[in-house]
Order: structure tokens, then C-alpha cells, then sequence
């Protein structure tokens, strides 16, 4: 027997077809926000080290707002996690802007250095995954972290510089130390973990 295809499912085919065949942007045209300054996309160490030093500052010091959304790819999002009064988990999605928002007062108002004590990287071609262990205080000088955690990021090269595609984190707690294969020397020596 011959079944009819329905209309919409129809269209919604076709609309997906299309957007799948529409041609990419051209390298380095994707960018919606501010220009990067090319020694900060140039390779994952700068992207990295320009992330964590374009939200640290001490407090009563503005961030550089357009630094920070130079970094991120348009449809970029930042997820924390956090636990709720049931013990479970939930995870928010974030738009950069939205992140500077919601956290840029905060940050601003206390004081925040957040710094990479040690990274895992796995890269094939144009993508990369860094798992990057951090630490954070509130001014240089504090002996101890107020906070540490693993913030899952995703790059993309598009060809002229690197992408932050997305920031996924979740913060240490009691029930759920860094295990130490993420942590400096974490596999008994002086080699990067993981």
C-alpha cells in the first residue's frame, strides 16, 4: 500500500536540506562580534591563556568585555553546572554576552583570578577538546583557592584562528574532588595528565 507523505514533513525536509547545502561562511567571516586580536586565536595555548586572563582582574577593575566576546564563535555557549536542594545536577546554557551579564558584577565587585594548574588536550583536524583544571581567588595573593574545577572546553580552527565553541564546568565539591589524573603531576610525574 502507498502511504502519503504529509506536507509539513515535507517542507521540514526540504528547509533541512537546504540549510545543510548552503555554503559555509568563508574562514575567519564568522565572527559577529569584535575583531580578535590574532595573538590571542592563534593557537589553543593563546586561546586558553586569553579566556582565563580576559575574566580575571582585581576588584573594582572592569573586564575587557570586547576581548572576551572576540574569543567565542557566534552560536558559542558557556554551561555552568550547578547542584540543587534535591542533591542532583543541573546545567545552564549561556550566550557569552549573557555570561558577562549575569557574572561580570560579581566578577568586578570581588576580585577574580581564575588559572589553568593543568590541561588534557585531544585534537583531531579542525576541532579540539581541552579539559583545563583551574583554580580560583580572589586577589594574587590569597594563599589558597577560594574554588578549583575542570572546565570542559570545545575549539574549533576554521582555517585562520582558533574558536571557542563551547565552556562547559563543573566546580569541586566535598563528593566530588578533581581526581588527581586531572591535576599537575597527576600521573606520578612531571608529564601532562590524563
Amino acid at each position: 500500500m502507498h502511504q502519503r507523505v504529509k506536507p509539513r514533513h515535507t517542507i521540514a525536509a526540504i528547509a533541512l536540506a537546504a540549510a545543510l547545502a548552503a555554503p559555509a561562511p568563508p574562514a575567519g567571516a564568522q565572527n559577529a562580534g569584535p575583531a580578535a586580536r590574532a595573538a590571542d586565536v592563534a593557537s589553543i595555548d593563546a586561546i586558553m591563556a586569553a579566556v582565563y586572563d580576559a575574566i580575571s582582574g582585581p576588584a573594582g577593575q572592569a573586564r575587557n568585555r570586547e576581548r572576551f566576546l572576540s574569543l567565542f564563535h557566534p552560536q558559542a555557549r558557556l554551561i555552568p553546572t550547578n547542584r540543587v536542594a534535591d542533591g542532583g545536577r543541573v546545567a545552564r546554557a549561556l550566550t557569552p554576552e549573557e555570561y558577562i551579564t549575569r557574572s561580570g558584577p560579581v566578577l568586578e565587585r570581588d576580585g577574580f583570578f581564575e588559572v589553568e594548574i593543568a590541561r588534557c588536550i585531544e585534537q583531531y583536524g579542525s576541532i579540539a577538546h581541552v579539559f583545563s583544571t583551574y583554580e580560583s581567588r580572589r586577589t594574587l595573593q590569597d594563599e589558597k583557592p577560594f574554588a578549583r574545577g575542570i572546565n570542559s572546553f570545545q575549539l574549533f580552527h576554521d582555517g585562520t584562528r582558533w574558536w571557542v565553541v563551547t565552556i562547559f564546568w563543573e566546580g569541586e565539591s566535598a563528593d566530588r574532588p578533581i581526581p588527581s589524573k586531572y591535576l599537575p603531576g597527576g600521573r606520578g610525574g612531571t608529564e601532562p595528565p590524563c
